[in-house]
């Protein structure tokens, strides 16, 4: 009995085998330069301490990072690459208790209007704030 149920289950999982669907062709559509794709790690450094670490990585088609951090979780850095149009992007950040704070020429400006309510809000206590809404 026990050689039947075998011959039996390699039969079915051969039988799977030969019917298996192929899969479909998938155009992938790579953003920026074609040759990214084989881009190569020209450097790369990790060094992780007590008291915090400091990374960096550069690849073959100028892809960089740089940053470090304290014990605390305070993160500090930069990273950069060449955009579709061929133009150097770079982000400066600090990650720290306000958050994640990135800086750059390809960040957007926060509206005026915004900046202006983002201050209002800042100035005033929560139920101020509340009790403006409100009337």
């Amino acid at each position: 009995m026990f050689k039947a149920v075998m011959i039996c289950a390699l039969f079915g999982l051969a039988l799977a085998a030969v019917h298996q669907p192929q899969p479909q062709h998938v155009e992938h559509h790579v953003v920026g330069h074609p040759d990214d794709v084989h881009a190569e790690v020209l450097s790369r450094k990790d060094d992780v301490r007590a008291d915090g670490f400091d990374a960096s990585l550069e690849t073959s088609n100028h892809i960089t990072r740089q940053d470090s951090g304290d014990e605390h979780g305070n993160i500090q850095g930069s990273y950069g690459w060449i955009s579709p149009e061929g133009q150097h992007i770079e982000i400066k950040f600090v990650a720290d208790e306000n958050g994640y704070q990135p800086t750059g020429d390809a960040i957007p400006a926060v509206p005026e209007h915004v900046a202006r309510t983002l201050a209002w809000n800042a100035a005033h206590s929560h139920e101020e704030v509340a009790h403006h809404l409100h009337h």
